[in-house]
This record gives C-alpha cells, sequence and structure tokens, in this order.
C-alpha cells in the first residue's frame, strides 16, 4: 500500500507546476485526502484567477501589436525613453523587438512595477527578444540641445543599435525625423502597448544602473536612491555642494541661483 503524503509534501509536489496542472493535480489529489487539501486548493485557485486576469490585461496591451501583424509587420520595435525629467544624467532610450506571441507576465510601463519586478522582467526580455537596441545621450548634448532633441536623438540611436531592422516603430509619445521606417506614436505608449512596455524596462534598468555607478563617483548626492530626480534630499545637496559633472546646468541653474 503507497504511503500517503504529508501536506507539506503534496504542497512542494506542486509547487514547480503550471497552476492549471497543480490543480488538476490536486483536484485528484483530493479524492483521497478529501478537505485537508482545501486550502491549497483554493491558494492555487485564486493563483489560476489572478493569472487569467493578467492574460487578459497583456492581451488588450497587444492591440496595436496584433494590428501591425494583421497588416504584415511581423517586426515591431517599441522604443521609449528613461530619464527625460530628472536633474542629472543622461536620458537613455531602448528599442526592443519581442517575438510575435510571446507573453511576459507582469511587463507593464515601467513605472508601475517595483524595481525587483522591473529586474526579474528585464532579464526575461534580455533573454526572448528577438533585438534589443540602446541610445544614450548625456548632459553636456542634452545642455547643448535640450531634452526633447535629446530625448529623439537617444531614441533614434536605439533604433540604429538594433541588429535586426524592424518594419515599424511604436514609439511612446514622440516622432521621429530622419527614419524612413514606418511608426506609429503612441500617447502612454508604455502602458498601451506590449513592445513599449518591453523598452520602458530596458530603457530604465538601463539608465538606473548607470546613474547607480555614479553614486560611488559622486557619493555627497545619493544618485543610488534618487536616480537623479529632483527630491528634496537632492535639491538640498546641490545646495550644499553645489553641482557635478553629471548635473544638467539648464535644469539646475534654478536652483544654484
Amino acid at each position: 500500500m503507497k504511503k500517503k503524503m504529508t501536506i507539506k509534501q503534496i504542497e512542494l509536489s506542486v509547487k514547480e507546476l503550471e497552476v492549471n496542472d497543480a490543480l488538476e493535480k490536486l483536484y485528484d489529489l483530493k479524492i483521497q485526502y478529501g478537505d485537508k487539501i482545501d486550502k491549497i486548493i483554493k491558494r492555487y485557485e485564486k493563483k489560476k484567477d489572478k493569472y487569467q486576469k493578467e492574460q487578459k490585461r497583456y492581451r488588450a496591451m497587444c492591440s496595436y501589436e496584433n494590428e501591425a501583424y494583421e497588416s504584415g509587420n511581423n517586426l515591431i520595435a517599441g522604443i521609449d525613453e528613461a530619464g527625460r525629467g530628472p536633474l542629472a544624467g543622461p536620458v537613455v532610450a531602448a528599442a526592443v523587438i519581442l517575438p510575435r506571441g510571446i507573453f511576459i507576465e507582469g511587463l507593464n510601463d515601467s513605472k508601475k512595477l517595483s524595481p525587483q519586478k522591473r529586474e526579474r522582467i528585464y532579464d526575461i526580455i534580455a533573454d526572448k527578444a528577438v533585438s534589443i537596441g540602446i541610445g544614450v545621450v548625456d548632459v553636456d548634448i542634452i545642455d547643448k540641445i535640450n531634452i526633447l532633441n535629446a530625448t529623439k536623438m537617444a531614441m533614434l540611436q536605439a533604433v540604429e543599435a538594433l541588429d535586426t531592422t524592424p518594419e515599424i516603430l511604436f514609439i511612446d509619445s514622440e516622432k521621429l525625423d530622419n527614419i524612413e521606417l514606418p511608426q506609429k506614436s503612441l500617447i502612454k505608449g508604455d502602458a498601451k502597448s506590449v513592445s513599449i512596455a518591453a523598452a520602458s524596462v530596458v530603457a530604465k534598468v538601463t539608465r538606473d544602473k548607470m546613474i547607480g555607478r555614479m553614486d560611488q563617483v559622486y557619493p555627497l548626492y545619493g544618485f543610488a536612491k534618487h536616480k537623479g530626480y529632483g527630491t528634496k534630499e537632492h535639491i538640498e545637496a546641490i545646495r550644499k555642494h553645489g553641482i557635478c559633472p553629471i548635473h544638467r546646468m539648464t535644469f539646475t541653474k534654478k536652483i544654484i541661483g
């Protein structure tokens, strides 16, 4: 006679399974274990419900991509930036081509994700993307040509850095000049398009890592914490210590007087 599993052993036996497979196994085990495993079953039923809601949200974010696919565009590059508003550091743009039909659970506008979730999703994108391009424009150029033009320059760099040529560009809120590729500008596109959302995550994580390294070079300003944005702590540090080489003169001149 086969020895019964403990509740802990049952939990471990389904832990690594997909939620549907886990529930199927638990329903089978319920015949033998009865209401002893009801708590586990309810937990996985909640997981399934959450997963189905996430799939529905994600499918809605694929609507623009699906329209493009139906029009014959198989290689869609989503483009977004990070660092448009900070007082310091570069503006970073990313262009990301995702494979058709990919499902990345939790992918969303990077601003809606915790740093831990961004890192996890970044790793998935880095592993699964058809191609990723990064563009970086430093503070001296930002001060020279203004942040809007610097943002567009970084976006163009990101497209040019792709090792696969896209057939259409989905861009968050902007339109690029001097580029022959078809493009679609989406207001708040990082919340409407999975391609742009992927680019927003890649740009944000890339820039955060860059500005985090600057914290070691200029430790008086707290860059690792605020990433260059105009927090009260950052503004106080500027008033106390002046600006450093990665501060944007055009953004900080009112602070330093």
